[in-house]
């Protein structure tokens, strides 16, 4: 047993100690801070890498034998191919394997979709159908003849037919704009089917005008005269297009400007792009909008221009490409078709992608996955990854 004697006192400095605490902390901290530095400009390297990197070829992952698709068009729905030509529709998946498919007569059938869902309509004629994933979920016969249809993403559809009805199914039916004697030329639904936009002409001053206006199918609309929220008038403007790209935003195309609305109840104009000159071509989605100028040159070249809804212009490109679409991609790139090229541009300016093909190329859809893509051409449709 030890002895009182045999235990000695030792003496600790604690500010020395605390020191060596600190001391310890910071160089553990270092390490860290080093740690995450290194990681996180690593991440910066690859994902600069990745972004500026341009591809000019392709590996085929898997490709489906097509037959003559030269009287087809195609669209990107939910992530699936939908074939559509006078006879019917075929929607299947990259394997080419039919999901559903329905028949029909049209002369010109025409496709809209919405997040899940989609209406195929003939213009000038009296068909509609309204579709999901699943298949047809409804068959609808017009009075008059279509000139356009639009669907929300619950499957409300808005149809404008020659004798100026406006026909929204659980929103309303009839004439908005009879007593005004104004032409439409265009209607426009929001995403929640709650807000209705007609574009119309007004001739009767001798001059050309569009009249937009606004109609909310929701509590605050039951408040107003025929549920109009909002009416603006352009003078000596030609407006041919409007369309609501969200629940709450709408962009209007006339022929000198692009004009942005937004607001959740009555939507009021937030942005006003100018354009240059009268333009060939534009192209949205929910997040930019796109237009694409002639250069009038030898070369038949076209620039292309790109902006967010605040107006702020992200990329001007050229393309050579005498062009048959511009487009985005589910991957909000801006996809450059001709008859046998394709070119790809992200939305920074850099072109991605650019190839000619053999035979005669129909589509460009993104698939999901690292430069995965669905090449749709005369003969076959691949599915590739780029290299």
């Amino acid at each position: 047993m030890a002895r009182k004697s045999d235990f000695k006192t030792v003496e600790t400095d604690l500010d020395e100690l605390e020191e060596k605490i600190r001391k310890h902390r910071r160089k553990i901290a270092k390490r860290i801070i080093i740690v995450v530095a290194a990681v996180v400009a690593l991440f910066l390297i690859v994902w600069l890498w990745m972004a500026l990197r341009t591809y000019k070829s392709f590996d085929v992952k898997n490709s489906v034998e097509q037959k003559d698709k030269s009287a087809v068009s195609f669209v990107d729905f939910c992530g699936a191919v939908v074939e559509y030509s006078n006879d019917g529709v075929l929607y299947t998946d990259s394997d080419g394997n039919r999901i559903w498919n329905q028949a029909f007569e049209m002369s010109s059938p025409q496709v809209v979709t919405c997040e899940s869902f989609m209406t195929i309509y003939d213009r000038g004629g009296t068909d509609l159908y309204i579709m999901d994933k699943k298949g047809v979920k409804k068959e609808i016969g017009t009075s008059w003849p279509i000139i356009k249809a639009c669907i929300a993403s619950q499957g409300t559809v808005a149809v404008l037919v020659s004798e100026y009805d406006v026909n929204g199914k659980e929103l309303a039916s009839g004439e908005f704009f009879g007593e005004q004697k104004n032409i439409p030329v265009d209607i426009a639904l929001s995403y929640d089917a709650k807000k209705l936009a007609v574009d119309m002409i007004d001739v009767s001053g001798g001059k050309t005008d569009s009249v937009i206006s606004f109609y909310n199918f929701g509590s605050v609309g039951q408040n107003e005269i025929d549920n109009n929220v909002g009416t603006y008038k352009y003078e000596n403007q030609l407006i041919p297009e409007i369309a609501y790209v969200s629940d709450s935003r709408m962009i209007a195309v006339s022929d000198q400007n692009i004009m942005v609305f937004d607001g959740s109840q009555k939507p009021k104009l937030k942005q006003t792009i100018k354009l240059e000159k009268l333009i060939d071509s534009v192209f949205y989605n929910n997040k930019y909008i796109g237009v694409a100028y002639s250069n009038n040159d030898k070369n038949c070249t076209s620039h292309i221009k790109l902006y967010d809804f605040n107006g702020k212009m992200l990329m001007e490109n050229d393309t050579a490409i005498a062009y048959n679409s511009i487009e985005f991609d589910s991957n909000n790139e801006v996809c450059v078709t001709g008859d046998t090229a394709c070119e790809i541009y992200t939305i920074h300016g850099v072109k991605k992608f650019y190839h000619t093909f053999d035979n005669k190329l129909y589509k460009v859809m993104y698939k999901s996955g690292m430069n995965n893509y669905i090449f749709i051409y005369d003969g076959a449709m691949d599915e590739v990854r780029l290299k």
